[in-house]
């Protein structure tokens, strides 16, 4: 038998504790402007008929009162020292620093300005901004903002992962080919056939199948870059700034580009 339980069950067959274990009862402790409450909660063989129970259960529920009301108080006071609650959310265009229509180039955007614009507007002062992806061929992430950074970023993504040989991308490989890509099979489900409809493509008619295939991309690799790198972001604040190192900077990686994108932002916390 485990020790605690052999010294417990010493104690219970023991007549002057046959009734009451207050003994072995837990403390709740509660602290309230450096004043604390404690509660001893009781355990009794007869809890549910002895006078004395019922007097232990009534200075109990006194005393869970006053510690309800105490942090009530308690958290109404925090509030108060914290400022005005704030919960906003925007969407934000992105426009691409990139020339040319999209052909799955990969390029970087450095969100930090922008989200420094909003996080100042909002005269929010300690919180959580968070910042997601619209897109499932972008990716958020915290790093160095560095041209030449950049381009190794993008050697880098398209030797882990390259571009379909029927891709229209400069870096497209020869041999290698993804099932997404394999346009003229899809839809081959009946989820991804509900979401083209839902998306406006009437599939059912072969002449809106047949536009839908041809606008489809062909960026599995794009995809699967994303997945791996991350849709979001969230960076604490205090004093109204981002908690973010000298170097960091916010970014969106663009994986099937360029084009201008957008992301969600959302800012919690106290003006």
């Amino acid at each position: 038998m485990n020790k605690a339980w052999r010294l417990i069950a010493f104690f219970c067959s023991s007549s002057t504790v046959m009734h009451h274990t207050e003994a072995f009862a837990p403390l709740i402790t509660t602290s309230t402007n450096n004043r604390y409450i404690q509660s001893t909660i009781v355990h009794s063989a007869e809890a549910a008929t002895s006078p004395t129970s019922r007097d232990n259960d009534s200075t109990n529920n006194d005393i869970n009162e006053n510690i309800n009301e105490s942090t009530s108080t308690s958290s109404n006071t925090q509030q108060s020292a914290l400022g005005k609650p704030i919960c906003i959310y925007q969407q934000i265009i992105i426009p691409t620093t990139k020339e040319g229509p999209p052909r799955q180039k990969i390029s970087v955007e450095d969100l930090t300005p922008t989200l420094m614009s909003l996080l100042s507007e909002s005269n929010m002062r300690e919180g959580c901004l968070t910042v997601i992806s619209r897109h499932t061929t972008t990716a958020i992430t915290i790093n160095e903002r560095e041209s030449r950074l950049a381009q190794d970023m993008e050697k880098y993504f398209l030797d882990l992962a390259p571009p379909d040989e029927r891709s229209s991308s400069e870096s497209s490989k020869r041999g290698v080919t993804y099932y997404h890509n394999d346009i003229g099979k899809r839809p081959d489900s009946a989820e991804e056939a509900q979401r083209c409809r839902d998306n406006g493509w009437d599939i059912d008619n072969p002449q809106q199948l047949q536009a839908w295939r041809d606008q489809e991309p062909i960026n599995a690799h794009s995809h699967l870059l994303s997945m791996l790198v991350g849709s979001s972001e969230s960076i604490p604040v205090t004093d109204g700034k981002m908690v973010i190192g000298q170097w960091q900077s916010v970014l969106m990686v663009d994986l099937d580009g360029p084009r201008d994108r957008t992301v969600g932002v959302q800012l919690m916390g106290y003006q």
